[in-house]
């Protein structure tokens, strides 16, 4: 799901994820934006939710609630789900007996409930988690987006047997390369006299058309790294160069690897720690 511009105006940041047969591939830039205006360019936006288990998450959006940064507060609930926050123990994860969904669930009554409501509930922010429910075969894709007051059920996005790109956060450069239309393809065709329905029909009928395929499911998984690396470094550039439009995206890139038998594993940290 797609937020519209009014709901876009906190967001900043480019997040991608490749899912294939031996995993997913999770990729950020590291632009963050806070209620203040500022804008920083060295924010962690993929989080480990648990060392031995291969499930982790990543943010586009507003980079904190209150006076906590969305990343910290990811930490703070990892603590609970590996049994070392005492006044939580009921969080802790069973690592033989847990689903994506469950955590997917306490990832949104942890942010939203339990932070972002004593707080106005003014936070914009979507989490994607990615990883494998315990004993399964191939992983899942599920979101949790914060919009204001409201925030929704956790959705999957992308089934065990559901493959290939998704990217959010800033649309308009892959939305370009992947769909050959930008996201402001129906309001300019509705300007030129077609209604709003004939307009959504069009693009129904040429996506398929102009649709360029980027991956199949038994690709290698280094080539998904590399095809989600690239995904990232396009929306960067694309923002960099654009005269009109805001600097939103940009940073260093941080990439991280979810697969079956190797579990999470870090790709790229741009020179930082990856337990920083």
């Amino acid at each position: 799901m797609k937020w519209d511009q009014a709901e876009r105006k906190t967001i900043v940041t480019v997040l991608v994820s490749v899912k294939i047969n031996d995993g997913v591939v999770m990729a950020t830039d590291s632009a963050s934006s806070f209620a203040s205006g500022m804008v920083y360019n060295s924010s962690r936006k993929i989080i480990h939710l648990r060392e031995d288990l291969p499930v982790a998450a990543m943010v586009t959006g507003a980079g904190g609630i209150g006076n906590e940064s969305v990343a910290t507060l990811l930490k703070d609930l990892g603590r609970r789900f590996s049994g070392h926050d005492a006044d939580h123990a009921d969080w802790r994860i069973d690592a033989g007996n847990y689903d994506v969904e469950g955590i997917a669930s306490r990832l949104r009554q942890f942010l939203f409930e339990e932070k972002a409501v004593p707080h106005g509930a003014t936070t914009w922010t979507k989490v994607r988690i990615c990883g494998y429910s315990a004993g399964r075969p191939l992983a899942e894709v599920w979101e949790v987006n914060m919009m204001g007051e409201h925030c929704p059920a956790p959705s999957c996005i992308q089934a065990e047997q559901e493959f290939g790109l998704r990217w959010d956060g800033e649309y308009e450069a892959l939305d370009r390369l992947v769909f050959g239309l930008g996201t402001r393809f129906n309001e300019i065709v509705v300007r030129q006299g077609m209604s709003e329905e004939d307009a959504a029909r069009l693009r129904e009928s040429l996506v398929p058309e102009l649709y360029e395929l980027l991956f199949i499911e038994a690709m290698p998984l280094q080539d998904a790294i590399d095809l989600a690396r690239y995904l990232v470094e396009t929306t960067i550039g694309f923002i960099k160069f654009s005269v009109s439009r805001p600097k939103i995206v940009g940073g260093p890139i941080e990439i991280a690897a979810i697969s079956k038998h190797e579990g999470f594993q870090w790709v790229q940290v741009s020179g930082r720690n990856p337990g920083a």
